[in-house]
């Protein structure tokens, strides 16, 4: 019988025979405290504007980024944290300066410019000019079709899949990797957002400076210089940049909740961001949230069953820096053992669900929790999605075997046109959504440091392998030279 109640009680069913209460009730009040706490004294939205305002963007390894690390130690420790630590770690950090693209008839000298920005890790120097090849969609198969033609010559990419479905995107680094690979000189990459937005970002899987210049050039532009090669056969491109590169020091910002037992929850987000705008939403409403979450446990009084650690990434446009970093250090010291659950907010906004990230294990609680937050929050959809991906701090927690948690939520579309972008601005941060996030997240978050039993375990080595390759995440990672086995 006792193990017959336990099940039921995990499922959330009503024995009301036996007058059990199910499972869900028993967040039912202390969800009710987060909800009224968030809705009532939440201060995510005002101190994001205000970091927008006096900082600016929150560039690793700028002054800038400094002041963003000062301003979440500081923060924190006004929430009534006394455990909060920086955890240095040098980086390469790379700064643009200036880049020019033009393009013409190979024919012809008639140069037209063209808007560009450069992508991250960049050559320090280029003075580079060659014909342009369309691979398309820059995927390996379009790199296979163009093999005999490519070498020398500057790829023309897109960022986003066009004109196909049923295929998985690469990263714009894995793009590059490619292009590398196949002997390319050089990269364009056309932005997926309509119009004349221009992003940025990182062309290094790595995070060092990689060997030929990449830049990116407006959806508008794309369209022309695609209409250019057609209508006036091969085009020459001049791409001519300088940049700076050198060895800096960053800091990840860690505040500490004691729990019960010295078992981990890390939740997480990264506070850094790119220069082109102020980052309000990459990673703005992310890292703003994760420091808010953490001002209402302490409010609240939350004495979890497991020490929660919240934790604001530096470097994690470079290439995840600061989360590698962090966990390297875990490592070396044996505490990755002891992180039972990692949850990462990254351009997290207005959540629907949770995604439990491949471990299907977990599908039941978390629908219970879900479940929970519903009774709460009626708008709440208590969608559950099971997908695993990488490209963010969740990653090295995730490639050492650590579970982990995610939130499906919703961004209007002239919001994500900004990612990366040059109108990532404060004016694009809706305050409800945000605050939302906060929300929820912290109901997600009590839920699973005051669980005793957790349905899943960090995995061996040997099986984290095989979880990468049951969630399709191999053929990435062997571009991105993160691939530990063997093939």
């Amino acid at each position: 019988m006792r193990k017959f109640v336990q099940i039921c009680l995990v499922g959330g069913s009503v024995l009301s025979l036996l007058g059990l209460v199910p499972a869900d009730k028993k967040w039912e009040k202390p969800f009710k405290r987060i909800d009224n706490e968030v809705r009532k004294h939440s201060k995510a939205y005002v101190t994001l504007e205000n970091a927008t305002k006096t900082i600016g963007h929150r560039l690793t390894g700028s002054a800038n980024g400094e002041k963003a690390e000062e301003y979440a130690f500081n923060l924190l420790k006004s929430y009534g944290f006394t455990d909060v630590k920086y955890q240095p770690f040098e980086v390469e950090a790379w700064m643009r300066d200036t880049v020019t693209l033009s393009i013409a008839p190979s024919s012809s000298d008639n140069f037209r410019e063209v808007p560009v920005v450069s992508l991250a890790h960049s050559p320090e120097e280029s003075n580079l000019q060659g014909e342009i090849v369309d691979v398309g969609n820059g995927l390996e198969e379009d790199f296979e079709n163009v093999k005999d033609r490519i070498k020398g010559k500057v790829a023309l990419a897109n960022i986003n899949l066009v004109g196909i479905t049923g295929k998985k995107n690469l990263h714009r680094s894995e793009k590059t990797a490619l292009a590398i690979k196949y002997g390319a000189s050089g990269v364009i990459m056309v932005n997926g957002a309509p119009g004349k937005i221009l992003l940025t970002g990182t062309a290094s899987v790595t995070g060092a400076i990689i060997s030929i210049p990449a830049v990116c050039i407006s959806n508008e532009s794309g369209f022309e210089v695609r209409k250019w090669l057609k209508e006036e056969g091969p085009l020459e491109a001049h791409i001519g940049m300088h940049n700076t590169s050198k060895a800096i020091k960053a800091r990840n910002v860690i505040a500490t909740l004691k729990g019960k037992s010295d078992e981990k929850i890390i939740i997480g987000g990264h506070l850094d961001s790119w220069d082109l705008a102020t980052g309000a939403i990459d990673n703005g409403i992310g890292s703003f949230a994760v420091m808010d979450i953490a001002r209402t446990f302490k409010a609240l009084k939350v004495k979890p069953e497991k020490t929660i650690q919240f934790v604001l990434f530096m470097g994690e446009e470079q290439g995840l820096l600061g989360s590698k970093h962090f966990v390297g250090e875990l490592k070396k010291s044996g505490g990755i053992e002891k992180v039972s659950y990692m949850m990462n907010l990254d351009m997290t906004n207005d959540p629907r669900g949770v995604n439990a990230f491949g471990r299907s294990e977990m599908n039941d609680f978390f629908a219970n929790v879900g479940n929970a937050i519903h009774q709460v929050d009626g708008n709440f959809k208590n969608e559950v999605l099971n997908r695993a991906g990488l490209h963010s701090d969740h990653q090295p927690f995730m490639l050492e075997g650590v579970p982990i948690a995610g939130l499906s939520g919703h961004l209007e579309p002239n919001v994500l046109q900004c990612y990366h972008a040059d109108c990532d601005n404060f004016s694009l941060v809706n305050r409800e959504q945000l605050e939302s996030t906060v929300r929820i997240a912290s109901m997600y978050l009590y839920a699973l440091s005051g669980t005793d039993h957790l349905a899943v375990k960090k995995l061996s080595d040997q099986k984290t392998r095989d979880f990468l390759i049951s969630q399709g995440l191999k053929e990435e990672l062997v571009i991105g030279q993160e691939w530990r086995w063997e093939p």
